[in-house]
């Protein structure tokens, strides 16, 4: 960023769509170069829901990002020991490659929500504004756009920045492109206090990740904190499969996704 770019940023106001990792830290960055800024988000707050799984944070983008932010320290506090290590098995538990944490991958795991919660604890308060879903997006005359939200209220901005995801409503201001479904979705599942009470799961997972995969199915698992395992139940199906499932029935759901998966 030039001295004359941050010059010409520090005569406007700097509007946000969307509280993400990319929307947290650009307000973050701008911030500390003084540039006034605001978020807006959609969810009604930091709990709202639980924010996903690990992210590995590369040497060549995402750790440059956060030392520009100024985060470095707080984000290594948070890296996950061994979470680095990948695992291939077959379908009866093979394991086909094992490639440990040995500290020289350069893409340390942390979970998502905690670091989401050292870039939201870096920002005043003020700087964003939660249960602000952005409902419709005119360009006005002189190069502003007024951003109408949910609640009804609106607000006028010169520069503005679409971080708010695959289904942006900013996107279309600059492009056609829109989200297709690729066939392939994935279903979500926990297992708590494995090393208890599932010890089989815990010892083929290994301390990192974990893939399972064939042909339209498989597993893709990590080893997170507290005990515990993520995994994401992956499907070749239609959208209209997957719509069939009553997901507010878990037990129900389970066993529909199990039956995918028999032998």
């Amino acid at each position: 960023m030039t001295i004359e770019t941050i010059s010409e940023l520090n005569k406007s106001h700097v509007t946000i769509v969307g509280a993400g990792m990319g929307g947290l830290v650009l307000a973050r960055v701008l911030y500390l170069k003084g540039i006034p800024v605001t978020i807006y988000e959609a969810e009604a707050s930091t709990a709202s829901r639980k924010q996903g799984g690990k992210l590995d944070i590369h040497e060549r983008d995402g750790q440059i990002a956060l030392e520009i932010a100024g985060l470095t320290t707080e984000f290594k506090s948070l890296i996950q020991e061994g979470g680095e290590a990948s695992r291939v098995v077959d379908q009866y538990g093979t394991i086909l490659l094992d490639d440990p944490d040995d500290g020289t991958h350069g893409r340390p795991e942390v979970l998502r929500g905690d670091l989401r919660d050292i870039l939201l604890s870096s920002l005043p308060e003020d700087v964003i504004q939660w249960n602000k879903k952005l409902t419709h997006i005119q360009t006005l005359s002189d190069n502003q756009h007024q951003l109408t939200f949910s609640d009804g209220s609106m607000i006028t901005t010169r520069i503005l920045v679409g971080a708010d995801g695959a289904f942006s409503k900013v996107r279309p201001l600059l492009s056609e492109a829109t989200p297709d479904y690729v066939g392939i979705a994935s279903v979500e599942t926990y297992l708590y206090d494995v090393e208890a009470k599932h010890l089989d799961t815990a010892n083929i997972v290994g301390d990192g990740a974990m893939y399972a995969l064939s042909p339209g199915k498989g597993f893709q698992a990590h080893r997170e904190p507290n005990n515990t395992i993520h995994t994401y139940v992956s499907l070749k199906r239609s959208k209209s499969w997957f719509d069939k499932i009553n997901f507010e029935d878990s037990e129900q759901a389970l066993t529909q996704i199990a039956a995918e998966f028999e032998g």
